[in-house]
């Protein structure tokens, strides 16, 4: 007898059985119980399928069954059926690692897609452990995922599980850790979508009185002044991956559409009565955890479950202290081929102060000293002790350094410079005359 590539847990026989023949005659495997603690002695950890459970049952329910199954194995497919009155519970099942819900009444489509996602990403996370088990890490995300610290190495070894598989990810990380570079390389790496776009969407510049037209698009004459339809950048994901970048940022009344394009894989452009398939993976980004911002009613809960049914952490700079010599020499060869200087000589002890600094700006601050380094110009990363300088000198010093590493970090824009310091063009002028910074030394 054949292993199962479905197990259907229901109370309800009429229910069960119905089930259990949609998915068998879709040509699935199905081995269904009427009760989760004997489902429960049927799975392994090496079980390569799928579950689907009823959420409310008498004894174990749906989600200590969950619990259940994620300790046997955390990366199992779990998809919960729930009722109508019963969406914070199956909102409960996903944050607690269920793959997906799916609410009554509901079309065996809907059923069978989840289902084919689900063992989809089942199969990939098994070919990956094999993988690993029988032949050493190549490494191929070291150019894309840079350092050597447990934490880099734990992150790539999710990265690249995570890509084989087409489910949606949200990345928290601070400024500056490499979020864009993490969605990158989850896009690269995923066979499904490296051939399509990927899309990146900040969201946090968008004005808000635009935000609606910029990501849904519009049909002509959908309002005054729209004489031509115009294609949203959700549309322009299609086939590929959609990166929201800062999704915290949405606007409160904008959630709930946003919540329905990736619930339905579909946008529907304003104006417009037909929705336009996307099939396109979404991958968002927050600068921090989105739980807070749950409580306090400013962002949908039922939109962060659905965005987050993998959440990856990107660890700080300050988490991983001994990737940074490595790193600010990569830097420095980066930068010294970009401004095509010779790479300086970095002396031990240069390499020693680089500890004593927080980087709170993590990657980026760290890239911007090093093109510092390499313009030969000072900053308070290498610099030797000011001693005998004067309050005001030292501070002159800093400031001097903050607007030099921001100039390299915009490619020389003083536009980008002064919004990204919160000054006027004027007085950003101003200061880069008085410390003799020239736009020109820090473009390509």
């Amino acid at each position: 007898m054949s292993d199962p590539d479905v197990i259907l847990v229901d109370d309800d026989e009429d229910i069960r059985l119905s089930l259990g023949q949609t998915l068998e005659l879709a040509g699935h495997d199905v081995l269904a119980f009427a009760r989760a603690d004997r489902a429960v002695e049927r799975i392994g950890p090496d079980f390569a399928g799928l579950v689907v459970s009823d959420i409310k049952m008498p004894g174990m329910d749906g989600l200590q069954f969950l619990d259940a199954v994620l300790e046997l194995d955390m990366t199992i497919p779990v998809v919960m059926i729930t009722g109508h009155g019963d969406v914070p519970l199956a909102v409960e099942a996903l944050r607690k690692g269920a793959f997906d819900f799916i609410e009554k009444p509901f079309a065996k489509d809907r059923l069978l897609s989840a289902v084919e996602r689900g063992l989809a990403h089942r199969r990939m996370i098994l070919e990956l452990r094999e993988l690993r088990e029988t032949t050493p890490q190549a490494g191929p995300l070291e150019g894309l995922i840079l350092g050597q610290s447990p934490p880099i190495v734990e992150l790539r070894r999710k990265v690249e599980t995570i890509a084989q598989s087409d489910i949606d990810v949200l990345i928290v990380g601070e400024t500056g850790t490499g979020k864009d570079h993490v969605a990158r390389a989850i896009h690269r790496l995923g066979e499904q979508r490296q051939g399509g776009p990927f899309v990146t969407i900040n969201l946090n510049a968008l004005p808000e009185a635009q935000i609606e037209t910029e990501l849904f698009g519009y049909v002509s004459g959908a309002f005054p002044g729209a004489a031509r339809s115009r294609i949203g950048r959700l549309e322009h994901g299609r086939g590929g991956t959609i990166f929201l970048d800062e999704i915290g940022s949405v606007p409160p009344p904008l959630q709930a559409k946003l919540l329905r394009v990736i619930e339905d894989r579909a946008v529907v452009p304003l104006g417009a009565s037909d929705p336009v398939p996307l099939d396109a993976r979404f991958i968002a980004s927050s600068r921090a955890p989105l739980e807070p911002l749950v409580a306090s009613g400013d962002f949908r809960d039922d939109l962060l479950y659905r965005i987050a049914p993998v959440t990856i952490r990107l660890p700080a700079l300050s988490d991983r202290p001994e990737d940074l010599p490595r790193l600010f020499q990569r830097f420095v060869s980066d930068a010294a081929r970009r401004f095509k200087k010779t790479e300086p000589a970095i002396t031990p002890a240069q390499l020693i102060r680089l500890g004593d600094r927080t980087w709170g700006g993590n990657m980026r601050e760290l890239r911007s000293a090093a093109e510092l380094f390499v313009l030969g110009l000072e900053n308070d990363g290498l610099a030797e002790t000011a001693s005998g300088q004067s309050l005001p000198e030292r501070m002159d010093r800093i400031e001097r350094d903050i607007i030099a590493a921001t100039l390299a970090a915009q490619n020389g824009s003083v536009k980008k410079t002064y919004e990204a310091l919160g000054l006027s063009r004027k007085t950003l002028y101003d200061k880069m005359q008085k410390y003799g910074l020239r736009r020109e030394r820090f473009s390509n």
